[in-house]
C-alpha cells in the first residue's frame, strides 16, 4: 500500500467521510496518497469503490502539501511520482470555517485556488495539468464553472477533462477538482483530431511523456447538426468508442494501447448490455476499469430536435 500515490473513491453514503478516514488511516499510516472522494447514485454490487495508481519505485514518491492543507483529512494534497503529480480533490469551501459560499462562482474559484496553491507548492502551475476531473452537483451551473475554468488555461491547449455531475460531495460541497500534472512541460502535448474544433475548456487528449490522457467522450456525433441521435446504450457506446478512437489514432495508437478506463452509466441496469459491446473493442488483456452511475437516471425521451439523453461516457488512459 505504500506504493499507492493516488486514489479515486466513490461512496454511496458521502455526507460523512469519518468512517472512510478511520479505515484509511489504518492502511496509510504515513505518506498517504492523494485522494478524490465523490458521492454517487449507484455502484455495481457495492456501496464503496476505489481505483488507484501506484508507483513501483518508492524513491520516486514525494508527498506535497501547501501550508494551508488540512491535516484533519489523512491525505496528501498531492503526490509526485517521478514526472507525474497527482492532485487530491479540492472542494469549493472555506478551509478556515468549513462553510460553502452561496455563490456558485465563489465555490468554483475557491476550489481552483486550492488546486493552484498545491501546484505552486510542487513548483508547477496550471500549464502543467494534463487531465482534470471537475465533479459538480446540480447546484453548480455548467456555464458558470466553464467560464471560470477556461480563464485558467490557454485556449485550445487545455488539459483533457472528464466533467461529471455527481450525487454529492463530502462536507456539503458542490464542486471538486482533481487531476494529474506533468513536471516537464516539454513532455506535455495536446492532441486534437481534425474533426474537432479547439476548445476553451478541454483538449481531446494530452500526452504526459509516453502516457495519453483522453477526455470523457459520449455518443455525441460532432460537426454541423451534432448531437446524440441513438436511443440505446449499445448504439451510443459504439459512437463513443469511435470518438475515443479518433483521439487514439491522432496520437498513433489504438485500443490495444489503453490501460485504464472510467465508464459512467446513466443507469447501472445497463451494465451487462454495455459490457457486451465494450468487450468487442479489446483483446484478452483488457484495461483496468471503474464503472459507476453517478446520478439518478435521465428520462429517456427524444427531444424535438431528435436528440436523446447521454446514457454513457468513457474516459481513457493509454500508453505508447
Amino acid at each position: 500500500m505504500a506504493h499507492v500515490v493516488y486514489v479515486q473513491t466513490y461512496l454511496m453514503s458521502y455526507s460523512d467521510e469519518g468512517p472512510l478516514n478511520r479505515v484509511w488511516r489504518e492502511f496509510f499510516p504515513a505518506a498517504p496518497p492523494a485522494r478524490s472522494t465523490i458521492g454517487v447514485a449507484k455502484l455495481n454490487g457495492t456501496t464503496v469503490e476505489m481505483s488507484a495508481v501506484a508507483v513501483r519505485d518508492l524513491s520516486l514518491k514525494q508527498c506535497i502539501g501547501p501550508p494551508s492543507a488540512s491535516s484533519a483529512v489523512p491525505i496528501s494534497a498531492a503526490v509526485r511520482a517521478g514526472e507525474r503529480v497527482f492532485l487530491s480533490g479540492f472542494i469549493g469551501h472555506d478551509l478556515a470555517s468549513g462553510k460553502v459560499p452561496e455563490d456558485p462562482a465563489d465555490q468554483v474559484k475557491l476550489a481552483l485556488d486550492r488546486m493552484e496553491q498545491t501546484l505552486h507548492a510542487a513548483g508547477l502551475d496550471f500549464r502543467n495539468m494534463v487531465f482534470v476531473n471537475p465533479y459538480l452537483t446540480k447546484k453548480i451551473p455548467m456555464q458558470v464553472m466553464n467560464r471560470i475554468y477556461a480563464s485558467h488555461f490557454e485556449f485550445g491547449n487545455t488539459p483533457a477533462r472528464a466533467t461529471i455531475e455527481v450525487a454529492g460531495l463530502p462536507g456539503g460541497g458542490n464542486i471538486e477538482f482533481t487531476g494529474v500534472a506533468v513536471t516537464d512541460l516539454s513532455k506535455r502535448r495536446a492532441v486534437r483530431p481534425k474533426n474537432m474544433d479547439p476548445s476553451p475548456t478541454a483538449s481531446p487528449c494530452v500526452f504526459a511523456g509516453d502516457t495519453l490522457y483522453c477526455s470523457a467522450k459520449s455518443g455525441f456525433i460532432p460537426g454541423v447538426n451534432g448531437g446524440i441521435y441513438a436511443s440505446t446504450v449499445e448504439t451510443q457506446l459504439r459512437q463513443t468508442m469511435r470518438n475515443l478512437l479518433d483521439g487514439l489514432e491522432e496520437a498513433g495508437m489504438n485500443f490495444s494501447n489503453v490501460v485504464a478506463a472510467n465508464v459512467y452509466l446513466d443507469d447501472l441496469n445497463d451494465f451487462s448490455r454495455m459490457n457486451v459491446v465494450y468487450a468487442q473493442y479489446f483483446g484478452p488483456e483488457r484495461p483496468a476499469r471503474t464503472t459507476l452511475q453517478q446520478i439518478a437516471p435521465a428520462e429517456r425521451v427524444e427531444s424535438s430536435s431528435g436528440h436523446w439523453p447521454t446514457l454513457e461516457q468513457i474516459s481513457i488512459i493509454a500508453v505508447k
